[in-house]
Formats: C-alpha cells, structure tokens, sequence
C-alpha cells in the first residue's frame, strides 16, 4: 500500500467515526432536550412520506350491518328518525366504537356528538370529520354512515401505522341531516354554524303529532333543563378544517369508472311552499268554462317550475315539485284548495334565486288566468351554496394520486352537513361510487372495495391536513 493511499484510509476512517459522534452528541443533545422542555422537536412520523395504511374491511362492513339493525323498519331498509328509541340507540352505538378507538367523547345539548384524538400540538384548531346516520322512511344503510363508520377507522388506520397527528383529528356525527321529523334540513351542523334564527325557532317547533323540538329532544337524553340551545354555536375557525366521506347518490362515479370524487363545490337549496284557493264543486254539475280549478292551478305551476329550471341555461339548475296536495282530496270533487312545495337547488345562488322570482311571476299569473287566490308564497329556506377550500381539494387529490386511484373533480348536487361546516372552517368533501346511483332507498349499495378506498383517502387527508 503506498503512503498516499494509507493516508487517505487513516482520513476516511476519522471521517466516520467523527461522523458517528457528532450523530450521537446531537441525537443525546435532542433527547435531553425534549426531557427538559416537556416537547418533542423531532418532525412527526410520516410528515412528508406516504402513509402505509392498514384497514380492517371485515371489521367495517361488519358495522353497516349492525348499525343497520336500528331501524324502524324491516331489513334491507333503514328508517331511523330523530330522537326516536332506534336513534337513541344507534347513537350509544357509534359512541362506543368512539371510545373503543381511544377517542375523548362528548355531547352538545342537542346532541351532536364529537370523538377527538388529540395531537402533539392540541392547543392548535382541530381537523374534523363526520357525517350523519339518520335515515329517512325505508331507506338505506350508507347514507351518511360512510362517513360516520369510515372516518372512525380512517383513525384506527391512522393509529395502526404509527402516525401521531400536529393538530388534533376529531370526528363529528351531526345530529338530523334528514328533514324527516321537523322539516329542517342539516339541523345539527346548521345550528354549529351559529344560526340564531333557529335557536330561536326551535323553542316553538313541533313534529306532525305536535310533539315540540325541546321535548323530542329531552326524551332522547339531550337539551336538558335548558331551552337556549346557543350554547351549541361554534365559532369561526374552530376547526382548521372539515372534510366529509360520502356515497356519491348519483351515477356519474361508477358510470365513469372513477373510484373517487372530489367535491368542489355543494348546491344549496331553497325550498318554496305554495298554495292555490278557488271553487270547489261537484266534478259533474261544475262545468268547465265556470271553474276556478285549484288543482289545475298546482298543475300549471308545476309545468312552469320545469319550465324555468330548463330556462337557466344550466345543468346545474334543478327544479323538484315534492308535494302536491289536493283539497278535499276526492275523485268526484273539484279541488277548492292545493298545497305544493317546491324544491331548487343550484351552485350558483344568483341564478337560483331568478327561477324562484320566476316561479313567482307564474303564480301571480296563474291566478289571473285561473281566477284562483296565491294564498300563500313563501321562501321556508333559501341558503347559500358553498365552494370547497382549495387547500383541502389539493389534500384530498394528493392523497388521491398517492394510493394510485382514479378521481374526478364535481359537484354535490344534494346538500350536505358539509355546506354548513364551510361557515365555520375550509371544507371539502369525498365521493365514494354507488351502485346505480341509488340513494334514499333499500337498494342502496356501496361495495367494501369502494368503501376502502374512500376511508384510505380519508384517512391519508386528514393526516396531510393535521400537519399543516
């Protein structure tokens, strides 16, 4: 060996072995920092690395099916209404597998309920998720419950691959998405988002059999000794961000082929109740050109609704009559009154609100040519629709394209407890494919594998989002 190669042996090895202490210095230096502080300094697990993510199917799917044994009515279907016995217990339900998987639970005081697992940094504002597991009349088990069920084991996943979160992950399971007990829609998260006017509706509203809001409630377990239910209210910025799993309700996912849809923006609806007054009379004695058809009057309207909708311009303006009502509701009887609710949806609010003025007009004008009485035009909600936050759009598709999935951007033509959780934080939403597009019946259906990979991508979101 000749003494320059010597001497360049003799460096490297002084190289190394310096190397090597300087890395045990430093590393002994972090440790005794930490104990001194109380923090960690060293960057959380998986903070810019893919996340290997490991969930239990079996297990999930295990809990549709136990979740969907709370129903009001028979297998395949699911009926669990607000406050009812079947929704008390579906409730401790999905509470317990909160607390199984080591989440700190509580209630409000209409009972929305909130699973968080605290971060290494809690003092900062939260991610949320969650959904609702109301059901209406004879429906099916995956509405909302993906994103009740699927965002629990998004954190068991999370927890099984050693992730430890900066900012605080917390589950919310919203109380009556469904209108189906007292007529309003995304009650819970509508009242999160500091609506007074309900607080202050909800003093005085009551169910089809006059059971009041305040005694539903504390029939169930909630709102007890108080009717101020402001103490719900969260405000803004309480969370850093909210992001809901969801079946999709239509067939554009699975049409397509696309295992996951990123929602960029939710339409909100406006839902319109009208009523006709005119001369009611016995079907054969009242002839045509002396009647004042009521009914007639409903079905004009109903045309003209369609009419407007088709006016817009827009596919994503929609237009529903829902409810046609007929007074004295006899086949032999010319209708003396007519009740119809109207419902319209678009993610453009403007636009909405031109078919509505429209519809207006028609009415007024029905009851010139019809010789009927508009007894009443009224506007029962009119919200605002709501864009998804770019900085959880771009969340959502990382994760997406790191689980090497296919994605499509779109919008939420229904409404979701997500349109209400966007006045409190940026928000954003996941679609998961189902079969047909079928939603709000028994047949409604989404495959494990579709499940799997929407809770992944969920999962793989919120911890991008938690270490922002």
């Amino acid at each position: 060996m000749s003494l320059l190669h010597f001497h360049f042996v003799l460096l490297l090895l002084f190289c190394i072995t310096f190397s090597a202490i300087s890395f045990q210095q430093h590393e002994e230096i972090t440790t005794t920092m930490e104990q001194f502080s109380g923090y960690s300094i060293h960057e959380p697990p998986h903070s810019s690395q893919f996340i290997s993510l490991s969930l239990d199917a079996h297990a999930l799917h295990n809990q549709f099916d136990e979740l969907s044994e709370f129903s009001d009515s028979p297998h395949p279907s699911v009926t669990r209404v607000l406050y009812t016995d079947k929704d008390v217990l579906a409730r401790r339900y999905v509470q317990n597998l909160m607390e199984v998987a080591g989440l700190s639970v509580r209630e409000d005081a209409i009972g929305n309920i909130f699973g968080r697992w605290d971060g290494l940094e809690p003092e900062l504002a939260a991610v949320a998720t969650g959904s609702h597991i109301d059901a209406i009349p004879y429906s099916g088990k995956y509405d909302g419950v993906v994103g009740v069920l699927g965002a629990i084991e998004a954190i068991n996943a999370l927890k099984r691959s050693g992730f430890k979160p900066r900012r605080s992950l917390e589950v919310i399971l919203f109380t009556s998405e469904e209108p189906t007990r007292f007529g309003i829609g995304c009650l819970g998260s509508r009242l999160l988002s500091g609506s007074e006017n309900l607080a202050s509706a909800l003093k005085t509203t009551t169910d089809s059999q006059n059971v009041s809001f305040l005694d539903a409630a504390r029939s169930a377990g909630y709102a007890k000794d108080v009717d101020d239910l402001s103490s719900v209210f969260l405000k803004k910025g309480a969370y850093s961000a909210f992001v809901e799993l969801h079946i999709e309700q239509g067939p554009i996912l699975e049409d397509e082929g696309i295992s996951i849809g990123i929602v960029t923006a939710i339409a909100a609806p406006a839902s319109i109740k009208v009523e006709f007054e005119g001369n009611g009379g016995h079907a054969g004695a009242v002839l045509m050109p002396n009647r004042n058809d009521a009914g007639l009057a409903a079905a004009e309207l109903s045309l003209a609704v369609e009419k407007h909708v088709l006016e817009s311009g827009s596919n994503d303006t929609v237009g529903t009559v829902g409810i046609l009502e007929l007074h004295p509701g006899a086949i032999n009887s010319i209708p003396s009154k007519s009740h119809i609710e109207i419902d319209t949806r678009d993610i453009d609010e403007e636009r909405r609100n031109r078919v509505i003025e429209k519809i207006h007009q028609s009415a007024i004008k029905i009851t010139k040519t019809r010789g009927v009485k508009l007894s009443e035009f009224s506007i029962i909600n009119q919200d605002p629709p709501a864009l998804s936050s770019e900085a959880v759009i771009k969340a959502v598709e990382t994760a997406t394209r790191e689980l090497n999935l296919t994605s499509k951007l779109m919008i939420s033509r229904a409404y979701h407890d997500s349109l209400f959780m966007a006045r409190l934080s940026p928000t954003g939403m996941i679609f998961i494919p189902c079969y047909k597009g079928y939603s709000h019946k028994p047949e409604e259906f989404a495959s494990s594998e579709d499940v799997a990979n929407g809770v992944k991508v969920l999962a793989s979101t919120l911890a991008k989002l938690s270490l922002q």
